[in-house]
């Protein structure tokens, strides 16, 4: 089972760093693993932050792969890649790019965020801002990402599809169940859906939002945010009576 954070445990706040998961979270997360086996947070959020000011590292057996799978956090043990090079000109450039525009920047170490959130008219800056960011991240070899008002510029091949079938080949599960809600959880459910097609059972949840709709009209199931995700999780658990 493969969990995003920001909107599906945690509700979306215009400041990330307020972000925490719902109150029910941790027990029913510890439900899940103990009922059904392996548990991953896979998301755009730094692991350690997850650890440390989330409190999610109480969960044990947790796998953490943050950052879009640039960080994989185990057992107390944090493991990332290298940065790549073509951030540091991003670092440069960027703040040219949104002066004057209601944005701001947060810098991940691993990738950098540009967020609308908090604008008068968010999405009508995000679409300002959305291809000189690309044209920005594509001169140094990285790639931009839009989400719910915010593009995100990371190296490529770090996404959520990457990450859950890297996940899937070191767990090996009989059956795959990813959350999400957002357009960056698309490329795990295209993931769910491909072994679903080669016998696998896999289901596919929205955390549903009025602000990524087509993350709802994809997935298998959809349930009312965050405090939708946890009823889900905890009627598992329960229909499971608690046992593996």
């Amino acid at each position: 089972m493969a969990v995003d954070f920001d909107g599906t445990l945690a509700p979306i706040v215009e400041r990330p760093e307020d972000a925490r998961p719902l109150p029910a979270t941790l027990g029913v997360l510890r439900g899940v693993a103990q009922a059904f086996g392996q548990v991953a947070i896979v998301t755009g959020r730094p692991a350690d932050w997850l650890v440390d000011v989330a409190g999610l590292g109480a969960v044990p057996g947790l796998v953490i792969a943050g950052q879009y799978g640039l960080q994989h956090w185990a057992a107390g043990v944090l493991r990332e890649a290298e940065p790549s090079a073509g951030l540091a000109a991003v670092r440069v450039g960027l703040p040219g790019l949104v002066a004057g525009r209601q944005a701001r920047i947060e810098d991940k170490g691993l990738s950098i965020v540009v967020h609308t959130r908090g604008a008068e008219h968010p999405d009508a800056e995000l679409a300002a801002l959305a291809a000189p960011i690309r044209g920005l991240a594509a001169r140094h070899g990285l790639e931009a990402h839009p989400g719910r008002h915010v593009v995100e510029i990371r190296p490529p091949g770090a996404d959520k599809g990457a990450t859950l079938t890297a996940l899937i080949g070191q767990f090996e599960p009989n059956a795959v169940l990813f959350i999400g809600d957002d357009l960056g959880d698309l490329p795990a459910f295209a993931v769910v859906e491909s072994g679903r097609a080669r016998g696998r059972p896999g289901l596919t949840v929205c955390s549903a939002s009025t602000e990524a709709s087509q993350v709802a009209a994809r997935a298998d199931l959809v349930v009312d945010g965050p405090a939708g995700v946890v009823d889900l999780l905890a009627g598992l658990v329960s229909a499971a009576g608690g046992q593996r």
